[in-house]
């Protein structure tokens, strides 16, 4: 449980980094279309083999594609993660 909760953690510092750097004027031009994309896998997954696969690997796939992303930001918008 507690596994859980740190993640959960994580990815709600990470959601709130990416929403500031989405309306940052400085944010990288591939943001905007990585977020979209990201946010559409999470809406409508792709459940190619088992369907309850997809549901596992939207716990693991959206969150490390979030943590990527922040991670791949510029370090001026990445140190809103600290504060």
């Amino acid at each position: 449980m507690k596994k859980i909760a740190l993640l959960w953690k994580i990815v709600k510092d990470d959601v709130r980094v990416l929403s500031y750097a989405l309306r940052h004027p400085e944010r990288p031009v591939w943001l905007m279309p990585a977020t979209a994309l990201v946010a559409l896998y999470a809406i409508d997954p792709f459940n190619l083999a088992v369907p309850f696969v997809g549901i596992l690997d939207d716990g693991v796939l959206v969150p490390l594609a979030l943590h990527l992303m922040v991670r791949c930001l510029p370090v001026q918008l990445q140190l809103l993660r600290r504060k």
